[in-house]
């Protein structure tokens, strides 16, 4: 009888589930697409609607990337991009964090580098390359700041905003009770903040993948970004592609992964 009345309550949960909410939905609907675009790219290439030197058809992605894996060399592609990227997220970041917490808390930090962060936001990628050769040279560092620089302001942005939002209720409630700087920040103000904390992590770490090709034309011999500009030179389009197609896996991959780590921080805080 509990039998019967247990898989008759799952049976009415998942009934109430919305389709487009559950999980096997989710991971099919997230495969659908990119097997049409897989189906008709093969379609278009094998029936010659599209010729080859315009778009290879997928086999020979896949063989470009056997050849490198037999030859040692896309491992060690995706290895120092990700070491990068992760690097320069990670001192990006701490950076973003410190500026943000300064603007959003202070009002006079707020009126002394607002202005001129909002301004450097504008500046364009590729802008920053010439100057970070003279200044830095072409080596490692170079490439680590231009990352960084693309990861801050995503996160710098977002939760600085949100430290300015936070609601002046829940503060002075905290300040009732005798909380202080630190206190009042770590009890109520950082509490209040974390969704957005996660959310500037995510798009930041978006960012930082958008400027590793920009940071990898800076005199790099290795990395994905060095693969598409040394493949564009050569005239290969399927390791042109078969960048294209890796970047977006680890994008997707480090974006699942901070997607778990919401999932978590979220649960301990809210």
């Amino acid at each position: 009888m509990t039998s019967n009345t247990t898989t008759t309550t799952g049976a009415a949960a998942q009934q109430r589930t919305p389709l487009w909410s559950r999980t096997s939905v989710k991971i099919a609907g997230g495969f659908l697409v990119p097997l049409v675009i897989l189906t008709a790219w093969q379609v278009v290439t094998t029936t010659g609607i599209v010729p080859p030197y315009l778009l290879p058809p997928p086999i020979s992605v896949v063989e470009a990337a056997v050849e490198l894996i037999e030859r040692g060399e896309l491992w060690l592609h995706i290895a120092i991009s990700v070491q990068r990227v992760f690097i320069g997220f990670l001192f990006g970041t701490i950076i973003a964090l410190a500026f943000a917490a300064i603007v959003g808390l202070s009002r006079a930090g707020n009126v002394l580098f607002a202005p001129i962060l909002v301004a450097l936001r504008a500046v364009p990628s590729l802008a920053w390359v010439p100057l970070l050769i003279l200044w830095l040279h072409v080596g490692e560092e170079s490439k680590i700041t231009l990352i960084a620089i693309g990861a801050f302001f995503p996160v710098y942005t977002t939760v600085a905003d949100a430290l300015r939002h936070v609601d002046p209720h829940l503060v002075e409630a905290g300040r009732t009770f005798g909380l202080r700087g630190w206190s009042l920040f770590r009890t109520v103000q950082l509490p209040a903040v974390v969704p957005s904390v996660v959310s500037g992590l995510r798009l930041g770490l978006a960012q930082a993948w958008l400027f590793l090709v920009a940071a990898e034309l800076l005199g790099a011999s290795m990395g994905l970004g060095w693969m598409l500009s040394d493949s564009q030179t050569t005239g290969r389009l399927d390791r042109i592609i078969l960048a294209i197609v890796l970047l977006a896996l680890l994008g997707t991959i480090t974006n699942g992964i901070l997607v778990l780590f919401e999932r978590a921080v979220l649960k301990r805080w809210l």
